[in-house]
């Protein structure tokens, strides 16, 4: 076996800034050759975990370490940030923040060009790099031109020039449709069978990571590891389900048809998981038994799109000939590709952009002559980057902007900026800063200073980005309240958990239309809009397939049912 090439022993680390540590009592080793997943609800201390490794901690963020930290062999506190860097390669979460270079190539090169390497050499690192991620046609492209995914190739490929070994990926996820997040996790995969590093995963959207073998879950919450297993060990007992990590749905629904989920069972995939007779029978029984849920009073029209064109100045038709409605009160997901132009229909709705063709029209009026000011009389807009929204210091005075800028009284503004901040699990931050925020964090506020608003209509970009399921659930179960009380709601997201959750309709962008609006279960079950639009196939349709239920799209759509209307109450 392998040594420990990372190795916490007792450790602990405090921030200057916090009263209490973050960590507590870290034992931890990760060997050469394992992929190892780290999880745990949002301000679990994951992240800062991952800071360590990487050196960050303490050299860029600075508090006090206890206890060890030993990588190859060398304490942390006695190596510079430089020098772990030959031994730790990091991807970012946000591939646009690790970009150096005005070429691929440039942006490869950046690490081997500071080792001053030379030409014939750099060229030779670089194209090797480049083909192992499968980015070797790119190496001319500027960053702007490049998809997510092939970002975080790009950023992946970076680190690769150096031969670390170990790779670190930060919720590599975040920001990929389901079809590039599902070739990201085989990506690294087979990255590791090819290099042999350790692979260090922290992702929260445990059944997506689970799509390849990993061979430890490392589960943490309040700064401490909770468990240190086996998927199949983990996945046969409640810790996800205390900690506030979805498990993943074929799980989830198997309980619910009464099948006893134990780690011999091998229950981490649901293309090998052992189900015997019995357990298929108490499946279908399940189906069987479960009535599907009264069809909805239609509702009157509120949004309509008719015959939209958009061209962006460089030439790219974002959006060609798209015609879509949307009723009062519903609550909807727009799915699709990257750049399919889900974005650029916000941006119409909102008149951040103007259509070249068609209309728009709230309520049967033309939105035309509306300024952005008075469509955000009706429609909020929650953009997908946080750092585009936040303009104020503290988060107090970031969610009350809007209200001070239609003039309401301090003491208006107050109360509802408090219940906001409640309902959006923000109340314990209210007095601090935003830079001291996550990701996830960030992403709380910018959605609490457009609900403090009270829209008619809210557009939601990517919601639930960095947010762990506790929380992802506390704003959908929220806005899911407002929407009963005649809110409209439509999210883009790539997350299909959602979607499939809350969702009623899925509305499917592919390359600038519409080509599918549909319930969410036709939609994830459909093979050719799955394959156009860059989804995933749902497990709880394999699973209906392994288990012989007839009909699988109505099994996918009596379990959200089910889920809705005996779980949530809803």
């Amino acid at each position: 076996m392998n040594d420990p090439i990372i190795q916490f022993h007792h450790f602990s680390f405090q921030y200057h800034a916090q009263s209490e540590p973050t960590l507590h009592d870290i034992e931890l080793e990760i060997r050469k050759g394992e992929k190892v997943l780290i999880c745990g609800p949002s301000g679990c201390g994951k992240s800062t975990l991952a800071h360590c490794i990487n050196g960050l901690i303490p050299f860029s963020y600075k508090g006090e370490c206890g206890g060890s930290l030993t990588i190859a062999g060398r304490e942390s506190r006695e190596l510079g940030i430089f020098e772990i860097s030959r031994t730790v390669g990091t991807v970012l979460q946000d591939a646009d923040g690790q970009f150096v270079g005005l070429t691929v190539a440039e942006d490869i090169a950046f690490a081997p060009e500071n080792d001053c390497v030379g030409e014939p050499e750099l060229h030779e690192r670089v194209e090797k790099a480049a083909a192992l991620v499968g980015v070797g046609d790119h190496l001319r492209h500027a960053p702007g031109e490049l998809s997510g995914g092939q970002k975080q190739r790009v950023s992946l490929a970076g680190i690769l020039v150096d031969d670390v070994d170990v790779l670190l990926f930060d919720e590599p996820l975040a920001n990929l449709d389901p079809a590039t997040g599902k070739q990201a996790i085989e990506l690294i995969d087979e990255i590791q069978r090819k290099t042999g590093a350790a692979v260090v995963i922290i992702e929260h959207r445990l059944e997506d990571v689970l799509h390849r073998h990993v061979d430890r879950v490392v589960l943490m919450n309040a700064g401490r590891i909770l468990a240190d297993t086996t998927p199949d060990e983990l996945l046969a007992g409640d810790l996800l389900k205390e900690n506030g990590i979805r498990e993943p749905l074929y799980i989830t629904a198997l309980k619910y048809a009464g099948v006893a989920v134990t780690a011999d069972k091998r229950p981490d995939s649901i293309g090998h998981i052992r189900l015997d007779e019995e357990d298929m029978k108490k499946v279908r029984d399940w189906f069987a038994r479960t009535p599907p849920a009264p069809p909805r009073p239609e509702r009157p029209m509120q949004l309509e799109a008719k015959g939209l064109r958009f061209a962006y100045s460089n030439g790219h038709e974002a959006l060609r000939e798209l015609s879509l409605s949307v009723r009062e009160g519903e609550l909807s997901a727009i799915v699709g590709t990257n750049g399919a132009g889900k974005s650029t229909f916000c941006k119409l709705l909102c008149g951040f952009e103007t259509q070249q063709e068609g209309t728009i029209s709230l309520s049967g009026a033309d939105m035309a002559a509306l300024s952005i000011k008075e469509r955000a009389d009706h429609i909020g807009y929650v953009m997908q980057s946080p750092n585009q929204m936040i303009s104020q210091t503290m988060i107090y005075d970031e969610v009350a902007l809007g209200l001070r800028t239609r003039g309401l009284s301090e003491d208006e503004i107050r109360p509802r900026v408090e219940e906001t901040l409640k309902i959006c699990g923000l109340w314990p931050f209210r007095s601090w800063p935003v830079s001291a925020l996550s990701f996830g964090q960030k992403k709380r506020v910018t959605i609490a200073s457009i609900l403090v608003l009270e829209p008619e209509i809210i557009l939601l970009d990517e919601p639930t980005a960095g947010q762990d399921y506790r929380h992802y659930t506390e704003i959908m179960e929220f806005l899911l309240a407002l929407n009963r009380r005649g809110l409209t709601v439509l999210m883009v997201t790539h997350d299909m958990h959602l979607m499939l959750e809350y969702a009623r309709r899925a509305i499917v962008f592919s390359d600038g239309a519409l080509i599918a609006d549909a319930p969410c279960a036709e939609i994830l079950t459909d093979e050719e809009i799955i394959r156009r639009a860059s989804l995933k196939e749902t497990s709880l349709y394999t699973l209906a397939q392994r288990c012989g239920v007839g009909d699988g799209q109505a099994f996918v759509q009596r379990f959200i049912d089910y889920e809705r209307q005996e779980v949530r109450g809803t």
